[in-house]
């Protein structure tokens, strides 16, 4: 039953494995970072401040590539507010100017009111620059775990200790 604690090379196969699989995981997000120009290409909706267009939970794929066009009003985008962590998923309601340098508001299209009072403080609005990524494509729901394990935070615990059983039980 516990093979891999009895045979030390074959507990350092699954150690090397597991290194492995969390170093493909990093190059893979670091891979998709680099093309879409995005430190985060993939974001997770964490309120319903945006529905019907998005759910709380979807999962959200970014281009922050705008070679051709400029960033225009309608488009959803992802950006932070400076001094916080937390990305906001909002559509442009108006833009002021052009090129990088034009100022751009937004709003929830489920909120009364503009994000004036969400910038930092003293920002009126944003500029190219504050933006993460524009929305090109998104999975429903699939985020759900996401926002589960940060409100839940025993589940992360449940989980890991769940796959590290797997993880000393398995047999190859």
């Amino acid at each position: 039953m516990l093979s891999g604690l009895a045979n030390p090379r074959q507990a350092a196969v699954q150690l090397m494995n597991f290194g492995l699989i969390l170093s493909t995981a990093f190059m893979m997000w670091k891979g998709l970072s680099v093309i879409t120009d995005s430190p985060s290409p993939i974001v997770v909706v964490l309120s319903g401040s945006m529905e019907p267009a998005f759910q709380r939970g979807d999962l959200l794929f970014l281009w922050n590539r705008n070679v051709v066009a400029e960033t225009s009003v309608g488009e959803i985008v992802v950006y932070n507010v400076k001094g916080k962590d937390i990305p906001i998923v909002h559509r442009i309601v108006r833009k002021f100017g052009k090129g990088p340098e034009a100022k751009l508001l937004t709003k929830g299209d489920n909120n009364v009111s503009d994000d004036t009072e969400l910038y930092a403080s003293g920002q009126d609005y944003l500029v190219r620059k504050d933006i993460i990524g524009s929305v090109f494509a998104y999975i429903p729901f699939v985020g759900y775990v996401t926002i589960l394990l940060s409100e839940h935070p025993w589940l992360k615990t449940v989980m890991l200790g769940l796959m590290g059983l797997v993880v000393v039980l398995q047999r190859e």
